[in-house]
């Protein structure tokens, strides 16, 4: 109800900008310009028709990467650390994630250390881009790998943690891949960053960029500890939903009109619903532990959690064991074959 309030009245603010976006702003007989809600909806049904013949966006490529979102975030490398710039709202969520992913990772490992909870703790934060959450997880006192494909991301973030020398044994960065970490130690020659190395995984405003999320699934659960009697390691994500308002307010509002990230940024068909993420990592191992609403006020600049995930929600899973299908004969018989 919440949110719909607030879409309601962001519509409402912003509904007479002088320029039309995408067809959605509809002339009154006054002259002055209205929001439609059936232009949008129009708009998204001829965009959906269009590409319908076209191979679905969540294909299965055996990688995550997508071409067009890396050179898409390659021209924003060196923006990172700008809070009033294109990644403010990022900057802003770590308010929300970075106690979400501790209390959360202190739940199930209960160690206690004084001044920094997470010591102990090996974290893999994919997509890290600038190191923008990367920071904060090392300076609760856990040791985070940062990766992203972009090495000029790459290049931003390891020059900003070079003036903190609180993280330089802490945090280290990679450009590589999720899929070429995975890889790694299959030889055994490089078992340190290879399957099962890690306490959790974390994946802030990343799946909805991603190219194939099976693969994504996948490899999380192969780099991630595994515990046979208590919960093996855990898997954060923060993304958006695939609904009507995540389109208006996510797109329409936020990257046309308020230019609160560049458009273009999203593509709405790769956005995913909490349903459908939780089967997805079920079948890879995962149990979903919780899901909670994110509501981004853009009046304030600040996060706030919400009942409501029909627009940002973040999600913590745990992984249970090393085989998804363990009752399945089939996979028994290959395995002993």
């Amino acid at each position: 109800m919440y949110s719909n309030k607030l879409s309601r009245l962001l519509l409402g603010l912003y509904s007479r900008k002088a320029a039309a976006v995408c067809g959605v702003l509809a002339h009154s007989p006054t002259g002055r310009s209205t929001f439609s809600w059936a232009a949008v909806c129009e708009e998204r049904t001829l965009r959906l028709q269009s590409s319908a013949c076209l191979t679905s966006t969540r294909s299965v490529s055996k990688t995550t990467v997508d071409p067009d979102e890396v050179k898409k975030f390659q021209s924003l490398a060196s923006k990172w650390w700008d809070e009033q710039g294109e990644f403010g709202a990022l900057h802003a969520m770590n308010d929300l994630r970075v106690p979400f992913i501790r209390d959360n990772l202190l739940n199930v490992h209960r160690a206690r250390h004084p001044g920094k909870p997470l010591a102990g703790l090996r974290i893999l934060d994919v997509g890290c881009g600038g190191g923008l959450l990367t920071e904060p997880l090392g300076r609760l006192g856990a040791d985070v790998l940062g990766i992203d494909p972009v090495e000029n991301s790459i290049g931003t973030a390891q020059l900003h943690a070079s003036y903190d020398p609180d993280l330089h044994e802490r945090v280290c960065y990679r450009a590589c891949t999720l899929e070429e970490l995975s890889a790694e130690g299959e030889g055994g020659e490089e078992e340190e960053q290879g399957a099962g190395q890690f306490d959790a995984i974390v994946a802030s405003e990343v799946v909805e960029h991603l190219a194939d999320l099976e693969t994504f699934a996948f490899c999380c659960s192969h780099v991630l500890k595994v515990c046979p009697v208590t919960p093996g390691g855990s898997l954060f994500i923060t993304t958006i939903n695939k609904t009507n308002l995540s389109y208006v307010l996510g797109i329409v509002v936020a990257e046309q009109l308020l230019r609160i990230v560049p458009s273009g940024t999203h593509d709405w068909e790769k956005f995913i619903s909490p349903v459908e993420l939780e089967r997805l990592l079920e079948s890879s191992g995962f149990s979903v532990e919780s899901v909670q609403g994110m509501l981004y006020n853009p009046v304030s600049g600040a996060w706030s959690w919400t009942n409501s995930t029909a627009i940002n929600y973040a999600l913590h899973a745990v992984k249970l064991t090393e085989d998804p299908h363990p009752e399945d004969p089939a996979h028994t018989a290959a395995t002993h074959s």
